[in-house]
């Protein structure tokens, strides 16, 4: 313990007071690894005199032999109370890439110093447990850590404050420094500099022209409007004699740079001040008071509210205390936030399952989700998981399905016939076709068509006298009419399947959302897919082989069909032979007669080739046949191969009933968590914590 105060500033507590120690308890607890906190952050180049500044507002004395003080991110707490003893503790903050393991260990190490006199020594250990090259035995590895070394001082310090100093920028490479140092130091300040609640001390020596000091090239960068940088002036007694007119400029904000929030002009204390040993405050502030208040300086119009050690610290209590009590609030609301987000990826990872009998209750609780979603995208109710599952066109499973059979219908209409001049359908007018291809009726002439009936009439004669015509005739002309049918139900089949397997995957991502658990049970929805692809493709076999039989329906409408076209043959004749007589009674100039109707109808030129007649009958069953059996054809293959089928037995591919038949050994390749899962479990319970914690500091 200290027996006394380190300085001897205003003990006055400041309203933010409480609000501080909260701040520093949720850095402690590693919330600051996951929502930015508001911040004083000290930074500039290397050997710019940030340490000196540091002690001047802290009053701790850092050690100053080999710059081991910035080898790593020091947050300073201090904290005001009436106690006469100062009590000093230490211990590192992790970085949050750090293994859980490597976390354990660097947290649990904590000191209690007694006098500042043990830093240095304190400095070396937490050099050795970050593992940085040049403390301790180490020769190799990292020159600067992302970890934090924590002191924290409560006492009489007359402040409420936090600042946090980070290791120097580095100009250039060296034998001591590599290039992987330098990039390491500039992602550290970046990473701190760059989030929006850090306050920027940033620290500008008077010997260097400051346009070219990177920091507060940095800061203007990404600050441009200079609401977060504070700009400290050091080394003022190193100048060159008649520059103090610039450097004063400087210091009032009147430079050709500027910041919002203004310069201080400070001055640490020069070796000669220290053989003594270190100073106090009051011995500290005299010293500045005098450099300032002689000539050069005392001509130069400072503004005295900007110059010196206490009225920096002054200003960087009352700052911090107005951006405290800012941020806060908003802290808060995204601790809420992302501790809801922590709990949904928890939910997501499912239950543990560190037994047999849990990952049994888990694979069945999977399966249940999955057949319930399956059985949802099948009727089409798509209402109760509409927002976060069945958003996608592609999952909902009965929409796409119906566009696939109408597609399917539309498809052996237009291009179901081999001969598509003798197969014409009214649906493949254009107001029919929704797909804008053009049909199939023109890829033939209907006088090839009548060749090729022609030709399969001799072929079939039986014993059936002549301009007639025998029932293998109209089967083997169905069959080679109807030959394109297999291969357009074939690509309609592997469309749908394609359509299921996606959506299986999807739904099992769904209800699992675990890629390792994912891997190993999409296999199992995938076999049964396979055996219900399998059986659709027998089936479909099935209903092709009966197709390939002679022909056979009981459907009316094969005989509608058959009279309809009688009755147009009948109703052209008709027209022909009035068409004729109107001709003849106006080249006559007479009047119709039944007479003259008569003898237009009897010179009607009769069919007396009888493998005509015969071919011409054949045409118009094959015609009315075809009709009816190609619509009975579409209507199976949707209801009995694709429903039947494919769609029944989705539910079943992965339902309870399916999964209960595993045996533990199969259960547990499937369902064990992977290590990745469970440090992921892991990692999230302890970041659940850290933030219940922290909403609970925040209270």
């Amino acid at each position: 313990m200290v027996a006394t105060p380190l300085i001897t500033f205003s003990a006055e507590a400041t309203r933010s007071q409480g609000f501080l120690q909260k701040v520093a308890e949720l850095r402690a607890q590693g919330v600051g690894d996951h929502i930015s906190l508001p911040q004083l952050v000290v930074c500039g180049d290397q050997s710019a005199g940030k340490s000196s500044v540091l002690e001047g507002i802290t009053g701790i004395p850092f050690p100053r032999n080999d710059g081991v003080c910035t080898k790593f991110a020091t947050e300073i707490t201090l904290s005001h109370n009436t106690s006469d003893s100062t009590e000093i503790k230490a211990s590192i903050i992790p970085h949050k890439g750090r293994s859980a393991e490597e976390k354990a260990i660097l947290e649990a190490e904590k000191w209690d110093l007694k006098d500042f006199k043990e830093l240095p020594d304190i400095i070396s250990k937490v050099g050795v447990k970050m593992g940085l090259r040049g403390y301790g035995d180490i020769e190799s590895g990292p020159a600067f850590g992302e970890d934090t070394l924590s002191i924290q001082v409560s006492g009489n310090t007359g402040l409420h404050l936090t600042v946090v100093d980070l290791p120097g920028l580095i100009s250039v490479a060296n034998d001591e420094q590599t290039d992987s140092d330098v990039r390491l130091v500039e992602a550290l300040v970046d990473r701190y500099i760059e989030s929006t609640r850090t306050i920027i001390i940033a620290i500008v020596q008077a010997t260097n022209d400051i346009a070219n000091q990177r920091i507060i090239q940095k800061a203007l960068k990404i600050d441009p409007d200079g609401e977060r940088t504070v700009g400290v002036i050091t080394k003022p007694d190193l100048i060159n004699r008649g520059t103090e007119k610039r450097i004063a400029l400087l210091s009032r904000n009147e430079d050709t740079t500027r910041l919002k929030r203004g310069f201080f002009l400070v001055k640490s204390p020069a070796p000669q001040d220290l053989e003594n040993g270190d100073l106090d405050a009051a011995e500290r502030r005299q010293l500045e008071l005098d450099f300032f208040g002689f000539s050069p300086w005392k001509d130069q119009h400072l503004d005295h509210s900007r110059v010196g050690t206490g009225t920096l610290t002054n200003y960087l209590q009352n700052i911090l205390d107005e951006h405290i009590e800012r941020e806060l609030p908003k802290v808060q609301e995204e601790i809420r936030q992302l501790l809801a987000t922590t709990d949904a990826s928890i939910s997501a990872l499912g239950p543990e399952r560190g037994t047999v009998a849990e990952m049994t209750t888990y694979l069945t609780e999977v399966s249940m989700k999955f057949r319930e979603l399956c059985i949802q995208a099948l009727d089409g109710n798509y209402a109760r998981y509409g927002n976060s599952f069945f958003q996608e066109e592609k999952v909902r499973v009965r929409s796409q399905i119906q566009l696939f059979n109408y597609e399917f219908a539309r498809r052996m209409r237009v291009d179901g016939a081999k001969w598509a001049s003798i197969a014409k359908f009214d649906e493949t007018e254009p107001e029919y076709n929704l797909s804008g291809e053009g049909g199939s009726v023109d890829k033939d002439s209907e006088g090839s068509a009548k060749n090729w009936i022609l030709e399969t009439y001799r072929k079939t004669r039986g014993s059936e006298l002549q301009g007639t015509h025998n029932a293998v005739l109209l089967a083997e002309l169905f069959r080679e009419q109807s030959a394109p049918w297999l291969g357009i139900a074939q690509a309609h089949l592997g469309r749908v399947h394609q359509c299921i397997c996606a959506f299986g995957r999807q739904c099992l991502e769904f209800v699992v959302n675990d890629d390792h658990m994912l891997r190993k049970m999409y296999p199992e929805v995938q076999e049964g897919l396979l055996r219900s692809l399998e059986e659709a493709q027998e089936e479909l076999k099935k209903l092709w082989a009966d197709e390939r039989r002679h022909p056979i329906t009981y459907n009316h409408y094969y005989t509608d069909n058959i009279q309809k076209a009688r009755r147009d043959d009948l109703k052209n004749l008709i027209k022909g032979a009035t068409t004729n007589a109107v001709e003849e009674t106006l080249t006559y100039n007479k009047s119709i007669s039944n007479s003259t109707l008569q003898s237009c109808l009897n010179s009607v030129k009769v069919i007396v080739n009888m493998e005509e007649q015969a071919c011409k009958d054949a045409t118009i069953s094959l015609k009315s046949y075809y009709k009816v059996a190609m619509k009975t054809f579409v209507d199976n293959v949707c209801r009995q191969v694709i429903e039947r089928h494919i769609l029944a037995n989705l539910p079943n591919v992965f339902s309870p009933v399916h999964t209960s038949t595993f045996t533990d050994e199969k259960i547990l390749r499937l369902v064990a968590e992977s290590e990745h899962s469970r440090r992921r479990r892991t990692d999230l319970k302890s970041l659940k914590k850290k933030l219940e914690s922290g909403l609970v500091t925040l209270v």
